[in-house]
């Protein structure tokens, strides 16, 4: 039987690969983002639908970091896709946001 725990609750992509936390390989988006070169991506899906684990996922891919991710997808698909792909990996700078704990409900409660 299969130990691997579920990630509820867990949006950090990070955290669930390091924790050997059950994960349904969605490294194929990292490809379509790459081949497509959109100016502008839209997600449009309801709550708890994975965008920001998907987010983070993306991050993690295309962060210039000190220390490299690329550990992270050693046993996904994005790993064995070729150089075309993995020479992305590490390349960029990224600006990572999330508003997925914001609770309010209008804009000036915001503020």
């Amino acid at each position: 039987m299969n130990s691997q725990k579920l990630p509820v609750g867990y949006s950090d992509f990070k955290t669930i690969i390091d924790n050997k936390f059950y994960y349904i390989d969605k490294t194929l988006f990292i490809k379509e983002i790459i081949d497509e070169s959109c100016n502008v991506i839209l997600i449009p899906r309801p709550r708890r639908f994975g965008k920001t684990l998907n987010l983070s996922m993306l991050r993690y891919f295309f962060e210039k970091t000190e220390k490299s991710n690329s550990y992270l997808f050693k046993d996904l698909t994005i790993y064995h896709l070729g150089e075309k792909y993995m020479n992305q990996q590490g390349a960029y700078p990224v600006i990572f946001l999330t508003l997925k704990d914001i609770k309010e409900k209008t804009w000036e409660r915001h503020l």
